[in-house]
Formats: C-alpha cells, structure tokens, sequence
C-alpha cells in the first residue's frame, strides 16, 4: 500500500496510508497523542522500577523513543518489546525527524539504532533501555505474565477490526504480570466490551487532542 509523510497539527509527523485514509499517529498530534496516551495514562504510573513494555505496533518507533527519554529523566530501566508485522522502510524514518520535534537531537542516533538493531533479540540501546523487536502477526504473541504495561497502538478498528476482538485481547491479558496495565487512544464502545470480555477492568480517561476519551485497562489476577 502506498504511504506518505504528513505533517500533524502538533508539528510533527507521522506516515498515512492513503489507500484507508489511515495514519500511523493522531493528525491532530503525534507527538502529544504518545505522550498523553502511553506516557501520562501509562508510563507515568510506574515510577523508580525496572519494567518490561510491550508495544502492539511498533511502527515509527515514536512511542519507543519517547519511553527512552522518559527512562533516561526519571532513572527507569525499561525493557521494551515492539512486535511490528511490517517495518518502516530506513527511507521514510530519515524524513520523520523526531530528534528536533521532541528537542532531543541528542538521542536522534538511538533512534536509529532502534530501527538498525536486528530482530528477535535485545539490544542495550542505553544503560537503562534495552529493545527487542519482533516482526510477526498480534495473534502469534505467547508471552504470558511477561509484562508491566502494554502499549496498544495498532490500527484503528475502522481498518484493521480483527485486531481489537477478544482473541487479541485474550492475548494481551495472558501477556500482561498481575497488576498490568494495557492503554490505548481508542475509546470504541465495542473494544471496551471486547477488553471486559477477557477480564480486564477499563476506564475511560479524557482523550488525547482531537478525541474526547481514550482507555486504560488494568489486569488485577
């Protein structure tokens, strides 16, 4: 499918795919939609600890290298799994240009470490932020009480609807340590139900720019 570059209402970019109208962040934001989304509702309430993230689209590799910076300001040693079933193409990460949108031209060489690093294994991308991505299907993940927080940033559910049903979420639950957490921007009612389904407890928490709610699930045995 074709993509493109596109400039967000925050300044910074994300790719579409012009073919669903889809895009792989908000256009009201990329930046702040990660940092509201996975940071504020997400990060943010694992403070002075190690914890393993896994994140369900791994993509641009923004949310990752925003969790790094988060890591390295708040002394957080972070394990970070991104699964991604089809990679951004070196061509396109060149144009994106997150080091300057998030004033941290400094960290623009973890970046592209992040998406140099080979897959199917951990790499020390800093003393406290070790990456492994995955290239495979949502479905395929078998991980089970391996992670803290999920971050759940796959297509929206009007393109990719077999990705936010009970099997995936079914998953995700398995995946998830006792006491984890999984947030995602979406705030369809059919998701929620869909998250309940397979015994997570959900809240609806104010949305990132441009959408009034978003959810936040908690795995409490």
């Amino acid at each position: 499918m074709k993509r493109k570059i596109i400039t967000t209402a925050d300044g910074s970019k994300t790719i579409q795919i012009e073919e669903w109208n889809e895009q792989y962040h908000s256009i009201h934001g990329a930046v702040q939609e990660a940092y509201h989304v996975f940071i504020k509702n997400g990060l943010s309430l694992f403070q002075n600890r190690a914890l393993s993230i896994l994140e369900i689209g791994f993509g641009t590799g923004l949310n990752a290298l925003i969790t790094l910076l988060e890591s390295e300001k708040h002394g957080l040693e972070v394990a970070y799994t991104g699964v991604e079933a089809y990679p951004v193409v070196p061509k396109e990460l060149e144009q994106l240009g997150y080091g300057g949108a998030l004033d941290a031209k400094d960290f623009e060489q973890h970046f592209f470490k992040m998406h140099q690093t080979s897959w199917e294994k951990s790499h020390q991308i800093t003393a406290g932020f070790s990456l492994t991505k995955q290239q495979l299907d949502f479905k395929e993940i078998s991980d089970v009480n391996i992670f803290d927080l999920i971050y759940f940033d796959a297509f929206g559910a009007r393109v990719q609807p077999e990705l936010w049903t009970e099997e995936v979420f079914s998953i995700m639950y398995r995946a998830l340590k006792k006491d984890g957490v999984l947030v995602t921007y979406s705030a369809k009612g059919s998701v929620r139900r869909a998250m309940q389904a397979v015994g997570f407890i959900v809240e609806r928490l104010p949305g990132p720019p441009g959408k009034r709610e978003m959810l936040r699930a908690l795995k409490i045995s």
